[in-house]
Order: structure tokens, then sequence, then C-alpha cells
């Protein structure tokens, strides 16, 4: 594209001949007008330059800012929670011994529980995503996984991953949008309607807790919101491009208020993802709803297990009230706060679990209760969140080396609406 200097002076070299006559004479006025048009122009493109070099420089060093803040937020949090609030709750020694008294079959359950969490993940994605094979699907998941756990804002990075994966494999880049934005949306429908189970499951048995009770009508409340708007997108094409715009209109407040430039008219996008995912939607809802909600349950399972291998009864805190922790902690777990939620999930796990079982301690001491629980739940984030690194680490290396998955990936399609 033209510069704006060489734009500006295409403009001074068509105007009126006659305004350049009247100034000059006729042999003079041209080399004059050269002359000051080739001195501006300089002048003009300097400027610019040094612009364009300046503002990159000073985008890095905020970018830059930025993730050394992020950083330190977040190693602040994970060391404020585990060396102060932890140590609080459960002396350490103590959490270790409940944690070594498991039995080496324990383990081997934990860990079967655990394989099966993370196999569940992988159908989703085959769900979402014509052509995915599993092995595919488990080296995106596991690898985009370790990053997400492992640095700062590093969902963000994820997606980075996920999309050189996918392009990699010969996937489209409108496909693997479809892909993430459906089972971002049927991810968040579950986790909004885990409170309002869990409710409904701790009202049958009359043990309503006023924070899950909190939790399930803001839930409710969102996912009631989340499903109409849904509902309302697919429907009609003039309502996907209005609520998009509304959609992008409140990003960009909120972005706004951070000092964060705004982000472009989401109204075209809605339009563009109702048309992609009707199909898919219409053919897949079914294997998307029930693989998204046994990855769910299969996460609830090792913690479930954690805490009866540890010592934690079901008269203490019974499946239901784990399964009401659990809701809360899932709908907390969205803020990235830390990566992966590492210090905030365990500090909430904890807490919940706690407040849960304080007045059925079944005739051991808060003490001993409350490191029982410290340990399932650190046992608990070591099986879901610690183990899932290295794992991550080698499929990394699986998709580096794995030629024969390697396919020419189809340029993005640019549509003009």
């Amino acid at each position: 594209m033209p510069s704006i200097s060489w734009f500006l002076t295409v403009r001074d070299s068509d105007s009126s001949e006659t305004n350049r006559a009247s100034a000059y004479p006729a042999p003079a006025a041209r080399a004059a007008s050269t002359a000051s048009r080739t001195m501006s122009s300089t002048r003009r493109k300097g400027t610019a330059s040094r612009a364009l070099v300046a503002n990159p420089r000073r985008a890095a060093d905020c970018q830059a800012m930025k993730r050394v803040i992020q950083i330190l937020i977040s190693l602040a949090i994970v060391v404020a929670v585990f060396a102060y609030a932890l140590p609080k709750i459960a002396d350490y020694r103590s959490v270790w011994s409940a944690i070594s008294s498991l039995s080496p079959g324990q383990f081997v359950i934990l860990l079967l529980v655990t394989g099966f969490n993370i196999f569940t993940y992988w159908p989703q994605m085959m769900a979402s995503m014509r052509g995915l094979t599993l092995g595919q699907a488990a080296v995106n998941n596991q690898t985009s996984t370790t990053v997400a756990n492992t640095v700062p804002a590093g969902g963000v990075v994820a997606i980075g991953i996920t999309v050189a994966m996918y392009r990699s494999w010969g996937f489209s880049y409108e496909a693997i949008t479809l892909s993430e934005l459906v089972t971002f949306v049927w991810n968040t429908f579950t986790k909004l309607a885990l409170p309002i189970v869990a409710l409904a499951i701790l009202a049958v048995q009359g043990t309503v807790g006023s924070g899950l009770l909190a939790a399930a009508i803001f839930g409710l409340a969102f996912l009631l919101v989340a499903i109409v708007l849904f509902g309302l997108v697919l429907w009609k094409k003039a309502l996907a491009r209005r609520i998009g715009s509304g959609l992008g209109r409140a990003v960009s407040f909120l972005r706004r208020i951070v000092r964060r430039p705004p982000v472009g008219d989401w109204g075209e996008s809605a339009v563009r993802f109702r048309h992609d995912s009707i199909d898919l939607i219409a053919h897949r809802w079914v294997a998307l709803t029930i693989s998204t909600v046994v990855s769910h349950i299969g996460l609830y399972l090792v913690l479930l297990i954690s805490l009866r291998y540890v010592g934690v009864t079901g008269v203490q805190i019974s499946w239901a009230e784990v399964l009401g922790v659990f809701a809360f902690v899932r709908l907390l777990s969205a803020l990235p706060l830390t990566p992966g939620g590492l210090g905030v999930v365990e500090l909430g796990y904890i807490g919940g679990l706690v407040l849960a079982g304080r007045h059925h301690l079944g005739g051991v001491s808060s003490a001993e209760f409350h490191a029982q629980v410290a340990a399932a739940v650190l046992l608990f984030r070591a099986l879901t969140y610690g183990l899932q690194i290295p794992i991550g680490g080698v499929t990394y290396v699986i998709w580096k080396r794995k030629r024969s998955w390697l396919k020419p990936a189809p340029p993005r399609v640019s549509r003009d609406t």
C-alpha cells in the first residue's frame, strides 16, 4: 500500500497548474515546485518512519511490562496461598502423612481414574472438529493444556499452539475457529449448569448451603441468558448480527476501563458463526453434550475418590456436597488469575470442603479433618494439574515428529459480508 507521504505528494502534483504558474515563472516554477515537494515529502517520510519505529517499540515495551506484571501477580498469589493461607488451615506434615497412608492399589486406581478423565476431553474435540483423529485430539489437548497450566495468561498462548497444530494437519481457519467457539460454549453451559444440578440434589437431601445457593442463582441466571442469546443467534441472521455487535460494544467498554484497545465489530463474526455452526450443532449436539458432561464427571470422580482414600467419609462430606463445592470452584476457575488457577483453585476447594464438613467431623479433630481435606485436594491437583505438564511435553515431541499427520493447510477464506 502506498505511504501517506506518497499519497500527499500525488495530491500536490495534481493541483491546479494555474496556481503554480501564478507563483513561479514557467521554467523555475517546475524546479521550485519539485524541490518543495521533495523536501516536504522527505520531512513527512522521516516523521512517519520515526513514528513507525517508535510505536512498535513502545508497544513491545508495554507488552513486555504487562507480561512481567502478570508473572509477578501470579507468583504473589501462589506464594500467598501456599506459604500463608494453606498453612493456616492445615499442617503440611499432617497433609503428607495423610497422602502417604494410601496403599499402592489406591494410587493405581487414582491413576486409572485420572487417565479416564484425561481421555474424556478428546472425544469432545473430535465431535467439534470433523476429520480429527483420536491421536490428534490427544496430542492437541495435552500440549495446549500444558501451556495453559505453566504460562501466565497461558490460555492465549495455548490457543496459538492449538491453531498451529490444526493448521499443520490441514484444517482450515474456519473449522478451527468453529471448533474452539463451540467447545467453549458447551463447556460454559456445563459449568453454569453444575451448581444448579448440585443445588437440586442437596435440596432433596435438605442440606443446602448459602454459598452453593448463591453460586446456583448466579449459574442459573447466566445460563438462561446464555441459552437465550445462543438460541437467538442461531434463529435469525439479523438477531445474530445485532447480538454480536452488542457483545462487541460491551467487551470494548470493559477493555477501555483497563486501557486496552476496543475490539472490532462482532456483528459479522456472529453471522459467520451462525452460518458455520448450524450444521455442526444439528448433527453433533448429542456427542458434544455427552462428551462435555462426561469430562466434568471424570474430573469430579478424581476429587471424590481422593477424598475417600485419605479418610474423608461420606458422613463428613457427602458426595452431593462434594459435587456442590466442585461446581462452585469450576465457576471460580474461569478467572484467569494464575496459570491453570494454581493456588486459587486449591484454596477454593479446601475452603469449600472444610466449610461443608465442619459440623460433621465424625469423631476426628478439626486439625486432622483439615489435613485430610487439604491432602485430598493437593493429591487431586497433582493428578489433574501437575501430571498434565510432563504429558504435554511428550505430546509436543510427538507433534513435531509425526510426519505422517502433516497435510497442506487451505488458505484463509476471504469473506466480504
